[in-house]
């Protein structure tokens, strides 16, 4: 674990004592499922980009390019941001494109399509570093959040057990019905604070995503979280990250 020396840790969580609020990502923090995204991405990206430029074409790398492009965007954005990086532009398409027309939309629901089969036939778990963190947040009474860029959030959180460990869940949804930009931007960790009644400078923000820990950085949070998932440590500093760790249980020390 790598951390800055604070003197003001609440004692056993690794965070300020300040702090009132944590707001969790859900992919790549609190479940796996980061890495069932990349998956769907890359069988997505690969299709569209094997029928576009034939057997030569430069795969989707599902560790570089979502990184990069795609990971904690909403699922638009990743598909242009993804796209821009290639030189491609296409059109936006709408609702009920078929699954064979290459548009913004399309790409993104047949993405999202492979991602829901996964997690039915695959099924969903925790990180139990994570349940253990979170845990320990909601007995020392500190307000606990999720904010995700996924329409899917609240099935992961019912797949894997934890929707009860929430008192505010801000996902896709919840960003359209309110208008909220994504992720990089901070409009939708801002959200979960304004919800719990929280001023973000109070607020942790946890995180695996490069867009995340912008977010976190520009949004005035009081301190900000980078969980090392895939070996990007000195990225998450780079973006933001007061503190890297590895697991959300290393914050936690010793502590039984």
């Amino acid at each position: 674990m790598s951390t800055d020396e604070s003197p003001d840790r609440a004692p056993g969580l690794g965070i300020p004592a300040h702090i009132e609020a944590c707001l969790f990502d859900l992919d790549g923090v609190l479940t796996p499922t980061a890495a069932l995204h990349a998956t769907a991405w890359k069988t997505t990206f690969d299709g569209f980009l094997e029928r576009r430029d034939g057997p030569g074409y430069r795969p989707f790398d599902k560790v570089a390019d979502y990184d990069e492009y795609v990971d904690g965007l909403p699922r638009a954005d990743g598909v242009r941001s993804f796209l821009a990086s290639r030189g491609i532009e296409l059109p936006e398409g709408s609702a009920g494109d078929p699954p064979d027309r290459d548009t913004v939309r399309s790409l993104g629901e047949r993405k999202n399509d492979l991602l829901l089969q996964d997690i039915r036939t695959k099924g969903v778990e925790a990180y139990p570093g994570s349940v253990r963190f979170v845990r320990a947040v909601e007995a020392a009474g500190i307000h606990r959040a999720v904010v995700s860029s996924s329409a899917n959030c609240r099935d992961v959180l019912i797949g894997a057990g934890i929707e009860d460990l929430f008192e505010v869940r801000i996902d896709a949804g919840v960003a359209h019905e309110q208008h909220l930009a994504g992720k990089p931007h901070p409009d939708t960790f801002l959200a979960a604070a304004r919800a719990l009644g929280v001023d973000p400078a109070h607020a942790a923000v946890f995180e695996d995503a490069l867009a995340g820990m912008d977010a976190g950085r520009t949004g005035g949070f009081g301190f900000v979280i980078g969980v090392n998932r895939t070996g990007q440590a000195d990225a998450l500093k780079r973006h933001g990250a007061t503190v890297v760790v590895d697991d959300l249980a290393d914050l936690l020390g010793d502590r039984a």
